[in-house]
């Protein structure tokens, strides 16, 4: 990945993960939890949410590994479930908002990619790649961050929804989330690198409908 590939990746993976996580204080402020304002996380400012592995050092090693696709997340907003209004269900709410912030992001992106007939040739060539590198890394977060698993989004909702038979298990996985993904991020790909067998689950769970995901915002703002 030249320089050039480089910054049109920047501005994308930045709003996509910042606006993301600012999502999430917004809705836990207007549902009785203020812990995020009070902290300074429900902003536009990127520099609040820097994570330095997530946010630097993570795309740094894709981009040094030779990657054509960096990927990135923020460091979480603090939420004090137990302030919330009604926190089971606005748990819900809460852990909802990031995810359907980048398909926000991801449709936006999409209304105007090669739709830029007003704009000199060249920073128009510039600027569709950004729109559509910010269709990707919206699509690729949301479905990343619903997978059911906490402290993911995907396993907060879950967590709300079923019952406690179900969520009380499953909520105490939280602890070991991160050690999870990360043998699914990069264990079980390299034991199966040194095997010849296929082990990028995580991969599969995440490509298939990250890709009908992508298809169906094309579909929809209009592109064939």
């Amino acid at each position: 990945m030249n320089l050039y590939e480089v910054s049109t990746w920047v501005v994308p993976v930045v709003l996509a993960v910042t606006l993301h996580e600012a999502a999430h204080g917004f809705v836990a402020y207007h549902l009785g939890d203020d812990t995020a304002w009070r902290a300074g996380r429900v902003s536009f400012n990127p520099f609040r949410h820097i994570d330095p592995i997530g946010t630097i050092l993570l795309p740094a090693l894709l981009l040094l590994s030779g990657s054509r696709f960096l990927f990135g997340y923020a460091k979480p907003v603090p939420v004090n479930f137990g302030r919330l209004n009604r926190p089971r269900r606005d748990m819900v709410w809460v852990a909802l908002a990031g995810p359907g912030t980048n398909i926000l992001l991801a449709l936006v992106s999409s209304l105007f990619a090669d739709r830029l007939g007003l704009v000199p040739a060249a920073a128009a060539v510039w600027l569709d790649y950004n729109l559509v590198n910010s269709i990707v890394i919206n699509v690729v977060l949301c479905v990343f961050n619903m997978l059911p698993l906490p402290p993911l989004d995907g396993g907060r909702v879950a967590v709300g929804l079923l019952p406690d038979a179900l969520a009380f298990p499953l909520a105490r996985l939280e602890r070991y989330g991160m050690l999870i993904l990360l043998l699914f991020l990069f264990v079980l790909p390299f034991l199966g690198q040194q095997t010849g067998i296929n082990l990028n689950i995580l991969g599969w769970l995440i490509g298939v409908p990250a890709d009908a995901l992508y298809q169906f915002v094309l579909t929809i703002t209009g592109h064939d």
